[in-house]
């Protein structure tokens, strides 16, 4: 199943523990030293989006995105942690599926993270330099949104079908950089406010998805 490069490529660098304690049920794994949620497997990704809520509640006030969006009156709250995997406190498929639809139009909309590659440059044959862009017509724009939600599914602890490209050959060639990432994951939190996910969750999520940036991210 072509799930499996991506997840391979996860190995790599470190993210295996996260796919094994979601395949059993568990939403991560316990730090050893001070009892730290790890989410992705990647030290770093989870430090990485520990800042990202600290400065977002910071810019916010005292409330983190649960509170700043139920003043807002937007979206209804996840379901509570337990001990369920993380897909199933986002609410499953469908709470997923919401996530990325909000999500999705606001990344694309979003021209610090230019999603359709305007003025980028990928080498071609015989030196030759082609435009990178991508067309975001309806069809293209319904499969990212399918491959996104399995994605998210998977690396959260739901169904294993993944049947885009492995990661890092689906972005090759684009020339992404930390600060076109950086606003993706800006984006994703800004959704995942509006959509009045915990923090605990969003943090979760938000490491799964920064464990990805060695994969996408070739600009630095």
């Amino acid at each position: 199943m072509k799930y499996k490069g991506t997840i391979a490529a996860w190995v790599r660098r470190g993210t295996a523990l996260m796919l094994t304690a979601a395949a059993c049920g568990c939403g991560g794994t316990k730090a050893t030293k001070n009892d730290e949620f790890f989410t992705s497997g990647s030290r770093e990704a989870d430090q990485r989006a520990s800042q990202r809520m600290a400065k977002e509640q910071q810019l916010g006030g005292t409330g983190g995105g649960q509170e700043k969006a139920k003043a807002a009156g937007e979206g209804a709250p996840a379901q509570a942690e337990g001990k369920q995997p993380l897909f199933e406190r986002l609410g499953g498929e469908q709470g997923i599926t919401a996530i990325v639809e909000d999500f999705t139009a606001r990344a694309l909309a979003d021209p610090r993270v230019n999603w359709e590659r305007k003025g980028v440059k990928r080498g071609g044959l015989l030196g030759r330099d082609e435009a990178a862009a991508w067309n975001p017509t309806p069809q293209k724009v319904t499969t990212l949104k399918k491959h996104l939600v399995q994605f998210l599914a998977l690396a959260s602890g739901g169904p294993a079908k993944y049947d885009g490209g492995e990661m890092k050959n689906v972005h090759a060639g684009m020339r992404i950089a930390n600060p076109e990432f950086d606003a993706v994951i800006g984006d994703l939190k800004a959704s995942l406010d509006k959509l009045r996910i915990p923090d605990k969750e969003q943090k979760e999520l938000l490491a799964i998805v920064e464990s990805t940036r060695p994969l996408i991210v070739t600009e630095r």
